[in-house]
C-alpha cells in the first residue's frame, strides 16, 4: 500500500481528483450569472465588433442595442486589435485568443454565446490546477506540497471566481504561476552558484512578455519578483562581507545541501538575471505607446481616491476581504439576512481557528534549510506585491484594493505557500507510515516545530494534522460552491433583479435613458438589454423598450445659473419624438433634472424599489396631454 501511494500512478491519479473537481466547479451554472460592463468588452472586441456603432443621443431598439453582440465572420483577429488598441485601455492578446476560440463554435443564436465566451477562462482556470501542482514541486520539491497546492487552487473561491469571467484574469493567473516557475528555479540555480541555463532566461522573458500583453498589471507582478530577488541579494551580500568572503571562491554545492546553510550568491551569476530584466523591460516597453494612444483617464476614474478620510481606511478593509475570499466565502450576499449573519459569524470563527496554524506553518518553513528559500522568495514576492498595492493607493492615488481582481497578480503564490504549511500539518510525526519520499521525511521534522516552545500556545485553536488540512479543503470547496450559486462573488450589476422591476411597475412601452461617458454606460444599458431578450417575449411586447444614450463628456452634470446640461436636453428632445403614454426610466443618470419633463410626473420611490447592484432608477410616467397630469395618483 505504502508503495502505491508513493507511485506516480497514485499521484497522477490524486491530481486527475482535484482537477475534475476545479473543472466541475468552473463550469456548473457558467451561464447562469448575467453579464456585466467589463464581460460585454471582452465579447464586442473578441467578435471584431465596435461600440461605435451603438448610436447615441437618440432612441434605439433593443436590437440595435445589442448589435455589437452579433457574430461578425469578415472580422478577423486584425480588426479585434484595431478595436481595442482605439476604444479599450488593455492589451490585445486575450481578446485575440478568445476571437480564435469563439470561431470554434458555431453560432447558435442571434447573439454570442454566453457559455461561449466564458467557456475560454473556465478552462484557463483548470489549466490552472495542474499547473499550481508543477509550481509546488518546483519551489518545495514536493509531491505533498504539490498536491495540496493543486487541491486549494481547485476549490479556491477566489479562483473559482475569476475563471467563471469572461475576462483575461485567468490567463493572467497561468502567466503568474510560469513566471514564478522560472523565478524559483532561478534562485536555486543563483543560490547553487551555477550558472541559470540560457533556456530558462528566454522562457522567463517570454513569460513576462506574455503576461504584459495579457494585462498592465502583470507590470506588478514583475515588480514584485525584483523586490523578492533583490531583498536575497541584499541579504547575501551582507552575508559575504559578514565573513569577508568571496561568493566566487566557494566551492559548488550539491544540490542535496543547496538550502542547508545560507550561501551568497556570486555576482558573475547575475548577469543572466540582468539578461531577463533587459528581455522583459523590451517586451514592456513597446505597449507604451500603445497605452499612451488607448488610455482614457475616464475609464479607470472609478478607481482613483476622492481624498476623504474613508479613502484612508477602506483599502485596508478591501484588502482583507480580497485575502479573506482566496480561501473562504460562505454567502454572505444570500437574500436572507439570517444566512447572511450565519455565513459572516462562521467565516470569522474560521479564520481565529486557521491563523494560528498559519502563523505556526510559517515559522516553521521560514526555520528549516530545505523551505526557507522557497518561503522566503515566495513570501517576499507576495509581501512585495501588497507592499506596491499600498503604495500606489496611498502615494499615486489610485485605489487598486477596490478590484478584488487584481489580487491576481500575487494570488498563485499565496496559494502555494498555502499548500506548503497545510503539509506540514498533513504529514505528522505521528504517522511515520506516510512517508513518501525524502522531501516527505524533511516535512515530517518540520512538523514538530508546529508544537515547540518557541511557538505561541493558542490553546483554544488546538486542531492539527489531517484533519485541519481536510476542515480548511471542505471550507474551499463550499466556498467554491457558493460562488458557483451566485450567492458570494455577485456580478457587480444585476440586471436580472433590474428587469423584473420594470415589467412590474410599467403596462406601457418604455424608454430606458442613462447618461454616457464611455462604453462603461453602453455595457451597462446592453446588461438591462440582454435580459430582456431572455425574458419571454409577450411580456417585451407590451414594454417594447427602447434605449436613449445621452452624451456628455464629464461623468457627472450639475447645471448651473439656469444652463441644462447636455444631456438632459438630449432627453428632452428625445421625449419630445416618441408617442405617450410612455414610462421613462432613468438609470445611472447622472445630470441635473431639475425642470419639469412636459407632462410627466415622477412615481413615488416607494412604489417600486429604485435601486439593484449597480443601478439607480427614477421612474417617470409620461401622458399624452396637460390634462393627463392631473389624474397622477
Amino acid at each position: 500500500m505504502k508503495s502505491f501511494l508513493s507511485s506516480r500512478w497514485f499521484q497522477l491519479l490524486l491530481l486527475f481528483v482535484w482537477i475534475a473537481i476545479g473543472t466541475g466547479l468552473r463550469f456548473t451554472h457558467l451561464a447562469g450569472k448575467p453579464p456585466w460592463t467589463d464581460e460585454f468588452v471582452t465579447m464586442v472586441f473578441s467578435l471584431g465588433n465596435s461600440y461605435q456603432t451603438v448610436p447615441l443621443d437618440q432612441a434605439i431598439s433593443l436590437d440595435t442595442l445589442l448589435q455589437p453582440l452579433q457574430p461578425n465572420p469578415t472580422a478577423g483577429a486584425s480588426a479585434v486589435m484595431h478595436h481595442i488598441f482605439t476604444e479599450d485601455v488593455h492589451p490585445p492578446l486575450y481578446f485575440v485568443l478568445a476571437h480564435w476560440w469563439m470561431q470554434l463554435f458555431p453560432a447558435s443564436g442571434e447573439y454570442i454565446s454566453l457559455w461561449v465566451a466564458r467557456s475560454l477562462p473556465a478552462l484557463l482556470g483548470v489549466i490552472s490546477i495542474p499547473a499550481m501542482y508543477g509550481l509546488g514541486w518546483l519551489a518545495f520539491r514536493s509531491r505533498l506540497v504539490a498536491q495540496l497546492a493543486a487541491a486549494m487552487m481547485a476549490v479556491s473561491p477566489f479562483g473559482v471566481f475569476l475563471a467563471q469571467e469572461a475576462r483575461h484574469y485567468a490567463l493572467g493567473i497561468l502567466w503568474v504561476i510560469a513566471s514564478l516557475c522560472c523565478l524559483v528555479v532561478a534562485v536555486q540555480h543563483l543560490k547553487g552558484r551555477t550558472p541559470i541555463p540560457l533556456w530558462l532566461v528566454l522562457c522567463w522573458v517570454v513569460v513576462n512578455s506574455l503576461g504584459v500583453a495579457t494585462h498592465y498589471f502583470f507590470i506588478l507582478t514583475l515588480t514584485a519578483e525584483a523586490i523578492a530577488l533583490t531583498v536575497l541579494w541584499v541579504s547575501d551580500s551582507r552575508l559575504a562581507f559578514k565573513f569577508k568572503t568571496k561568493p566566487e571562491e566557494l566551492p559548488p554545492i550539491p544540490n542535496s545541501l543547496l538550502t542547508k546553510a545560507p550561501v551568497p550568491i556570486p555576482n558573475s551569476q547575475l548577469w543572466r538575471i540582468g539578461a531577463v530584466a533587459v528581455g522583459t523591460l523590451v517586451g514592456c516597453l513597446v505597449w507604451i505607446p500603445v497605452w499612451q494612444m488607448s488610455h482614457d483617464p475616464q475609464m479607470t476614474q472609478w478607481i482613483m481616491s476622492d481624498g476623504t478620510f474613508l479613502s484612508l481606511l477602506n483599502p485596508i478593509f478591501q484588502s482583507l476581504a480580497a485575502w479573506v475570499t482566496m480561501l473562504s466565502l460562505l454567502p454572505v450576499e444570500a437574500p436572507s439576512l439570517l444566512v447572511v449573519i450565519i455565513s459572516g459569524v462562521v467565516m470569522i470563527g474560521f479564520f481565529l481557528w486557521a491563523i494560528p496554524i498559519f502563523y505556526r506553518g510559517t515559522k516553521a518553513l521560514l526555520g528549516q534549510p530545505d523551505t526557507r528559500l522557497a518561503t522566503g522568495i515566495l513570501g517576499g514576492f507576495v509581501l512585495g506585491a501588497i507592499a506596491l498595492f499600498y503604495g500606489i493607493t496611498y502615494f499615486l492615488g489610485t485605489d487598486l484594493t477596490r478590484g478584488a481582481r487584481y489580487n491576481f497578480v500575487y494570488f498563485p503564490a499565496v496559494i502555494v505557500l498555502v499548500g506548503a504549511i497545510l503539509s506540514l500539518n498533513w504529514a505528522t510525526a505521528s504517522t511515520p507510515n506516510l512517508k513518501q519520499s525524502p522531501d516527505t521525511e524533511t516535512l515530517l521534522s518540520q512538523n514538530a516545530k508546529l508544537s515547540s516552545p518557541s511557538t505561541p500556545n493558542f490553546s483554544y485553536f488546538r486542531t492539527r494534522g489531517k484533519v485541519a488540512v481536510a476542515i480548511i479543503w471542505i471550507m474551499g470547496l463550499l466556498s467554491g460552491v457558493t460562488v458557483v450559486n451566485n450567492l458570494g462573488y455577485q456580478k457587480y450589476y444585476r440586471p436580472d433583479l433590474l428587469v423584473p422591476i420594470f415589467q412590474k411597475a410599467s403596462s406601457v412601452p418604455v424608454l430606458i435613458a442613462t447618461t454616457h461617458n464611455t462604453l462603461v454606460q453602453t455595457g451597462e444599458m446592453m446588461g438591462i438589454a440582454w435580459e430582456f431578450q431572455r425574458t419571454d417575449a409577450s411580456k417585451k411586447s407590451v414594454l417594447k423598450p427602447q434605449f436613449l444614450l445621452a452624451h456628455q463628456d464629464q461623468e457627472q452634470c450639475i447645471s448651473l445659473q439656469g444652463t441644462d446640461c447636455r444631456a438632459f436636453t438630449t432627453l428632452q428632445q428625445t421625449l419630445n419624438q416618441l408617442s405617450r403614454p410612455l414610462d421613462l426610466w432613468l438609470v445611472n443618470f447622472k445630470a441635473s433634472v431639475e425642470q419639469d419633463l412636459p407632462n410627466c410626473f415622477a412615481e413615488e420611490t416607494t412604489q417600486y424599489h429604485s435601486s439593484v447592484d449597480g443601478y439607480q432608477t427614477q421612474l417617470f410616467h409620461c401622458l399624452s396631454s396637460d390634462s393627463d397630469v392631473s389624474r397622477q395618483p
